[in-house]
């Protein structure tokens, strides 16, 4: 009996045989070459669910770390601009404003153009006059002495 005591196989076989299952496969060495097959794919394929885990647990720390990053700058830029005092508004044009003048730039350079054409071909015109363009200042003429 004392012998069977210092024995450690004896010993986990009667731990593992008391709770009414066998001593796992991986105490006891098999020499069954189906069964290796087998037990390597069973742990190859819980290897390849705890590599997708980690990955996953991976992401979900970066993810949040990446937040809790996000969220403490935008609280110290919160904290800035507290701090800071707000330089006063300029009387002119608000952003807006500013904003739908820069779009307009090229319909009011081309009336800027054409303005100048106009008064270039007025100063060649009144010096050489046509029939057309007299008919044409004689229309507009009219029109403004009629108004």
């Amino acid at each position: 009996m004392i012998h069977s005591q210092q024995d450690p196989m004896n010993f986990l076989r009667n731990m593992w045989g008391g709770m009414g299952a066998s001593l796992p496969g991986m105490v006891i060495p098999t020499f069954d070459v189906d069964e290796l097959e087998k037990r390597i794919t069973d742990l190859k394929a819980v290897e390849g669910w705890l590599r997708m885990n980690l990955s996953m647990l991976q992401m979900t720390t970066q993810g949040l770390e990446m937040q809790k990053a996000t969220l403490t700058a935008v609280h110290a830029m919160g904290k800035m601009g507290e701090s800071q005092p707000q330089p006063p508004m300029p009387d002119g044009p608000t952003v807006g404003e500013s904003l739908s003048q820069a779009a307009l730039w090229p319909w009011n350079l081309m009336q800027q153009m054409q303005e100048q054409l106009q008064q270039a071909a007025g100063d060649t015109g009144s010096s050489s006059t046509t029939p057309e363009t007299s008919a044409r200042t004689s229309s507009r003429q009219s029109k403004r002495e009629g108004a």
